[in-house]
This record gives structure tokens, C-alpha cells and sequence, in this order.
């Protein structure tokens, strides 16, 4: 049996473990119907402002609707909750309705766990969410 008084164990890197991308957001204005925010990667803190930033200019024009597209998301931290939220309240006072596309399982998970879910709009994609009126 080996001494292991004194060793330390060296943790080798995973291969296969891909880190997160950061956040990239993408906007698409469609005049007279909607403009749809895509965030691809993960938005961490540092993220924020730029992520404010961007909804808020998305809200400028006052757009019919406003469209969120969260398929690329990797994660969503309390980072990016927030940003929906203060999104979601400037929206409403602008008159714009504002729609969650295409949620991955781990931010619908949020949603319902903080009960959030009962104040956005969701719908299963960007297709959907563009679909129907108000």
C-alpha cells in the first residue's frame, strides 16, 4: 500500500468540458411587428449593463413586441433573471408586450422555481412568439 502522507492529488483538466460562451446578444428589428433580442452564451455579471443596455434601446422605438430569444442561452444566473425583469417593467410602461422564446429547460427550471414564470409570456419559439396578437 502506498505512502499518501504528505502527497497531493493533482486534478487533471476534463477534455471534454467546454467552457461556457460568453454572452452575445443579437437584435433583429422586424418595423411594425417586433424586435427580437437573441442572448446566446452565459450573462454574468459583468454582462449586465451591456445586456440593460440593449433591451433598453430594443424598447426605444416602442415596437408592438418585444421578443427575447433564449435558445443559445447556456445558463441563466440571477444576472440575466434580473435583466428580464427590469426589462419586463420597462416594457409594460412603454405600452410593448414582451415575450420569452424558446426558454432552455434549466431557465424554464428558474422561471418556476422563483415563480416568475406566472409574469412572463412564454412561448416555445421565436415562430410562436411572433404568432397571434396581442
Amino acid at each position: 500500500m502506498p505512502n499518501t502522507i504528505g502527497s497531493t492529488r493533482h486534478e487533471c483538466p476534463d477534455p471534454l468540458r467546454v467552457p461556457a460562451p460568453h454572452l452575445r446578444i443579437t437584435t433583429t428589428k422586424l418595423p411594425g411587428t417586433a424586435v427580437i433580442v437573441r442572448l446566446d452564451g452565459e450573462a454574468d455579471q459583468e454582462d449586465r449593463r451591456k445586456l440593460d443596455d440593449v433591451l433598453s434601446r430594443a424598447l426605444q422605438d416602442r415596437p408592438p413586441r418585444l421578443v427575447i430569444d433564449l435558445a443559445g442561452q447556456a445558463f441563466c444566473y440571477s444576472v440575466c433573471l434580473n435583466a428580464l425583469l427590469a426589462a419586463r417593467l420597462d416594457a409594460r410602461a412603454a405600452g410593448v408586450e414582451m415575450v420569452l422564446a424558446a426558454p432552455p429547460p434549466q431557465t424554464m427550471r428558474l422561471l418556476e422555481i422563483t415563480g416568475t414564470d406566472e409574469l412572463f409570456a412564454v412561448r416555445s419559439s421565436v415562430r410562436a412568439a411572433l404568432a397571434g396578437a396581442r
